[in-house]
């Protein structure tokens, strides 16, 4: 079972920008209550999405490089990446549902069966 990786900035374009596989980025805090919301969503869709979506998160707090680069100014925000590109940003927590929406529609990316 797969669960979200924790990366640091300097990991940012092997993790994300150069994968082969689509990438949700959760940029968070520890303190943030919303965050702490998100995470357990993002873990069961990181299980269910194993080896076709990767899931990393990057503390804002302790990597502020990456976060300033894609002018991240709310957290949760999630990042969508297909081809090492941005594809979609959701700011905020969403239910779990409308997030495998985001990643069908921006990352081409099925549910699993």
């Amino acid at each position: 079972m797969s669960a979200p990786i924790n990366i640091q900035d300097d990991q940012f374009e092997e993790m994300v920008e150069k994968s082969d596989i689509p990438v949700v980025v959760d940029f968070w805090a520890p303190w943030c209550g919303p965050c702490r919301v998100v995470g357990p969503v993002l873990e069961r869709l990181a299980a269910e999405y194993d080896g076709t979506v990767r899931f990393v998160k990057l503390n804002v707090d302790e990597n502020p490089l990456k976060a300033a680069q894609y002018r991240v100014q709310g957290i949760p925000t999630l990042l969508f990446f297909r081809d090492g590109n941005l594809a979609q940003t959701v700011v905020g927590a969403q239910p779990e549902d409308a997030l495998r929406s985001v990643i069908t529609e921006s990352l081409g990316v099925n549910t699993p069966s």
